[in-house]
């Protein structure tokens, strides 16, 4: 199983980027996608995610900023982030879990947000 993320990159502040992330391989199905982040010196950390029943999670730093999106024929999850602040500059990686609890991720793409 693989997780293939793209779209990060350098943004100014109040600029946009939309990652997105395909899994691939013997996988039947995926209960929850979602991203996470971790920016330097810190821990991991969530930052949405979406069952696939159609549940969503924002952490409070994003809401009303990201949008969260799924489509569940292709295994696939983007991350459209708005408004970007020098506080999500992190290193963002999709996150892929099974019915039974196992957990893929990506390789993780950096998004930086400077002037």
């Amino acid at each position: 199983v693989q997780l293939q993320a793209s779209g990060g990159g350098l943004v100014q502040p109040g600029g946009s980027l939309r990652l997105s992330c395909v899994v691939s391989g013997s996988i039947v199905s995926v209960s929850v996608m979602g991203w996470y982040r971790q920016a330097p010196g810190k821990q991991r950390e969530l930052v949405a995610d979406k069952l696939r029943g159609g549940g969503i999670y924002y952490t409070d730093s994003v809401k009303g900023r990201f949008t969260i999106s799924r489509d569940n024929t292709k295994n696939s999850v983007d991350l459209q982030m708005n408004n970007l602040k020098p506080e999500d500059t992190a290193v963002y990686y999709c996150s892929a879990v099974t019915p039974i609890g196992n957990r893929y991720w990506g390789q993780g793409t950096l998004v930086t947000v400077s002037s």
